[in-house]
């Protein structure tokens, strides 16, 4: 078997972390298989076209031994390197965060075969550390880092949180979301290595005050009794590359703008007006209400949205092709305890990580640090039946 067929079947483990294999399909439409647990609290996943899948594990409530990893024969390697993924908490002024990875948050391979990881830098979503913030793009071919794009003050603030992030098809604009303190989203010109921030504040990207993100049929609050406020969040871009969809966890409406919208401020015939929130709140399309979402993904394979409910432990589906259309529920499973980031396989199969965020220290006192999390794949078929599971209903 290569490794290939391996990482597709899910033989991996992370540290002691066991497989599971695959769960009887939820219907005849539909299928749910763990391919992974862990013993951290994963976010991220990205699945390459000769089926490696890597995945990440922010610093949130622990000083997590790896940030990023490729799931190979079976074991979770750190990726690209040890070196790499060699910053500690505890070593903070003797680890250089240019170089290493602090808090990654999440990780996407492009049309490039190139994979970029987002490094928020911002443990337990505290203060960025100085430094920090970057992009950083990594040849799959050669495994070796080819590209690191460092974010300054101004497009990274001191309360930031950068999310997730979308490349453009032809591999020359990033674009991220920021659900931090003051939501926005941010491009960058790859090619350049330079980032705009824009919508900072704004409606589209803030929480939506009216908004109470509920689990088990409560509230779920911090032990000080805040509670779920993360701004910008999902992100995910259409398949052609000219529409850009994003919402906030901690909000209801999902919005779109058109990504040539958003670029051409490199050229010499750009003038900053041209990304005002004014000129680009008159180019913003509000396209429906998801509820709390987290993780956005539009198929290659069926041009559809996946969107993340995490209040219902679902995965639903909006079908972009008509005005209206809504959401209807791909699958519903108590096993999805806050689904939280989408990745598409060469076959079509969509994988997501179950990040148990209203599991963590953050929301239950005396959780483990180690938060035990996995990774499933959903299998669509025909007609996709909508598929319920055991106590899988909303509550």
């Amino acid at each position: 078997m290569t490794k290939a067929d391996q990482a597709r079947l899910g033989l991996a483990v992370f540290l002691v972390g066991s497989v599971v294999l695959a769960a009887a399909p939820a219907s005849a439409e539909v299928s749910l298989s763990k391919i992974a647990s862990f013993e951290h609290q994963v976010t991220g996943v990205a699945v390459a076209k000769d089926g490696r899948i890597f995945v990440n594990f922010p610093r949130w409530s622990e000083d997590a031994p790896v940030s990023v990893a490729e799931l190979r024969d079976g074991k979770p390697i750190a990726y690209p390197d040890g070196e790499w993924n060699g910053w500690r908490n505890a070593k903070k002024d003797e680890v250089d965060p240019t170089n290493h990875f602090v808090c990654v948050q999440s990780v996407v391979i492009d049309a490039q075969d190139r994979l970029w990881v987002v490094d928020a830098a911002a443990p337990a979503m505290g203060a960025v550390v100085k430094g920090g913030p970057k992009l950083v793009g990594i040849d799959l071919k050669t495994n070796k880092v080819l590209k690191t794009i460092p974010f300054d003050s101004s497009t990274v603030m001191q309360a930031s949180y950068l999310n997730d992030v979308r490349i453009s098809p032809d591999g020359k604009t990033a674009f991220l979301t920021d659900s931090g303190a003051e939501g926005a989203l941010v491009v960058v010109d790859l090619d350049r290595g330079s980032a705009q921030r824009v919508l900072s504040g704004h409606p589209s990207t803030m929480p939506n005050k009216s908004v109470t993100v509920t689990y088990d049929g409560k509230p779920l609050r911090r032990p000080d009794g805040r509670g779920v406020e993360f701004s910008a969040d999902g992100i995910a871009l259409s398949g052609d590359g000219k529409t850009l969809y994003w919402q906030a966890i901690k909000g209801k409406t999902l919005y779109s703008l058109p990504t040539d919208a958003l670029t051409g401020w490199a050229t010499a015939s750009f003038v900053p007006e041209m990304l005002s929130d004014g000129t680009l709140g008159s180019k913003l399309v509000t396209v429906g209400e998801n509820g709390p979402a987290d993780g956005l993904l539009i198929s290659k394979k069926d041009g559809r949205m996946y969107v993340t409910s995490p209040q219902d432990n679902a995965v639903k589906v909006r079908d972009l092709s008509g005005a209206n259309a809504g959401l209807t529920t791909l699958i519903q499973d108590p096993q999805l305890r806050w689904p939280d980031t989408f990745s598409e396989g060469p076959d079509g199969t969509i994988y997501v990580t179950t990040s148990h965020i209203q599991d963590s220290a953050d929301y239950k006192p005396g959780a483990p640090t180690a938060l035990p999390t996995e990774l499933w794949a959903i299998k669509p078929g025909e007609g996709d039946a909508t598929s319920s599971r055991g106590s899988g209903s909303a509550r």
